[in-house]
């Protein structure tokens, strides 16, 4: 117990070092100014309350059978495996993502010192971690293919085969019971880094807190291996892989196949740590989303006013509150979920509270990419477009490396009122996608259609409860022009 306990305690300082060594930003999306929603907000409210009743109605009458399995995965031709999992595309995606990664360092470290002429900040904030989202979403895992941490370790292990001629082995197996703990440590790290602190978005902490996070991703692939503790322990890796499971593609022992529109969700194993995990996806945007409307702004100001009554100076008591609003917003969204998970406990039985929760964590993976596109769609299609003039000047010294330089944001490019249908869109379809899981996996739990359905009562609720949330943080926010 005390080795357990020591491995955690070393696993969190280490990840968390990264937000130790590097201040963070509370304001990496202020770029634009808001708009006020086309119609009126409970005109949404209860359009998506009604589409989810229907749904459920829908799947308890038409839903008997589980849907979603292995069963259904179809090989694509041969051919198209043989070049999409060949030597040639894995050389040249690692190799760009090394090359992404440098050029954030360096970009950091010696460019000029101005966010909005620096590659580092928008390309780690906008294009990395949002952009690779819908990409993952669409096409499957394609952060695996790009990974850099991998390319690295990969050709490492490779090389010390080559000299030594013995595989490179892990030191120790990875613990069981670690699970994803790790990687929820790197998700609350870089929550902290991108919404709390002050100076988060200056170059130069961003190609250090990249540094940190690098030496801490090697040390976990030579302790435990590369692919154990990427699957498991690095952060992003989990983070984009589950998103990438909504995905119709999956390549399986090298070969790219089809299968249903969420059905990788149904494949995720139960390992610990996994509904916590999805409780910080979900609670990181909404505090992000409450910090942009004038309730959240109130609520921190409060915090920061009683932190301040205690002596702290403006500084230090702003960013206590924000990491106070950030872990009780977390808090609630896991709270909430474990909530609807102990109804259901109450009136189905079968597993303990805690198995179940983490049983139908991986229906809330839907929600999180609703969340995610709602709340940054406009970021991405706006702010976005800024990479193509910063990839040809990526230290802000004048250069014009691929003629793309005096490439300007095009503000026009949607208008507010499509916006808005596509972030209730994005919010709606998200939410129902999550009650379909959460039916399907009730299907196999439970086998008896009453306790079916008495479960499914409680995960509408659930399901309700995240979709209004996210539609009054539209309206709070507005969305982006």
């Amino acid at each position: 117990m005390m080795q357990r306990r020591r491995t955690v305690a070393m696993a969190t300082l280490a990840v968390l070092a990264t937000t130790a060594v590097v201040p963070p930003t509370a304001a990496a999306h202020g770029f634009f100014d808001r708009v006020n929603p086309p119609i009126p907000q409970w005109l949404f409210i209860w359009a998506a309350a009604i589409v989810l009743i229907v749904s459920f109605v829908a799947l308890g009458a038409l839903w008997s059978k589980p849907k979603f399995g292995d069963g259904n995965w179809r090989p694509l031709p041969a051919i198209v495996s043989r070049i999409l999992t060949g030597r040639i595309v894995a050389v040249v995606c690692g190799a760009t993502g090394v090359v992404l990664l440098a050029t954030v360092v360096v970009s950091g470290l010696a460019g000029r010192q101005v966010v909005e002429d620096n590659f580092a900040p928008i390309f780690v904030y906008v294009v990395f971690w949002i952009g690779l989202v819908p990409l993952s979403a669409l096409f499957g895992d394609v952060f695996r293919a790009f990974n850099p941490w991998r390319a690295i370790g990969r050709a490492t292990a490779s090389l010390s085969r080559a000299i030594t001629g013995r595989p490179l082995r892990a030191r120790r197996a990875y613990p069981a019971w670690l699970g994803l703990w790790p990687a929820t440590c790197t998700l609350v790290a870089f929550a902290l880094l991108e919404y709390v602190h002050s100076g988060g978005m200056q170059p130069r902490t961003i190609a250090v807190a990249t540094i940190v996070y690098s030496v801490v991703t090697f040390a976990g692939m030579a302790l435990f291996g590369v692919d154990r503790w990427l699957d498991r322990g690095e952060g992003f890796s989990v983070y984009f892989n589950l998103f990438s499971r909504v995905s119709v593609f999956e390549r399986r022992a090298g070969t790219i196949g089809l299968r249903p529109p969420l059905a990788g969700l149904a494949g995720v194993r139960p390992l610990p740590g996994i509904s916590v995990l999805l409780a910080v996806m979900i609670g990181a945007v909404t505090f992000d989303s409450l910090g942009e409307g004038p309730t959240g702004q109130a609520v921190i100001a409060d915090l920061q006013r009683t932190a301040e009554w205690f002596g702290l100076n403006t500084v230090a008591a702003t960013q206590v509150a924000l990491v106070v609003g950030l872990a009780a917003v977390i808090a609630a969204v896991l709270g909430f979920y474990r909530l609807g998970i102990a109804g259901v406990h109450r009136v189905c039985g079968g597993p303990s509270s805690k198995q179940l929760a983490v049983e139908f964590a991986p229906t809330l993976v839907p929600i999180a990419l609703a969340y995610v596109g709602a709340h940054y769609l406009t970021l991405l299609l706006f702010q976005g477009q800024a990479i193509f003039a910063l990839a040809s000047d990526p230290l802000g010294n004048g250069s014009d490396l691929f003629g793309t330089a005096g490439t300007m944001i095009d503000r026009g490019l949607v208008g507010s009122t499509t916006i808005w249908y596509m972030q209730v869109g994005l919010v709606v379809v998200g939410h129902v996608a999550g009650l379909m899981l959460a039916h399907d996996r009730a299907l196999v739990l439970y086998r008896n259609p009453r306790d079916v359905l008495r479960s499914q009562l409680w995960m509408l609720g659930v399901m309700v409860g995240f979709t209004v949330l996210a539609l009054w943080l539209l309206s709070q926010v507005s969305g982006w022009v």
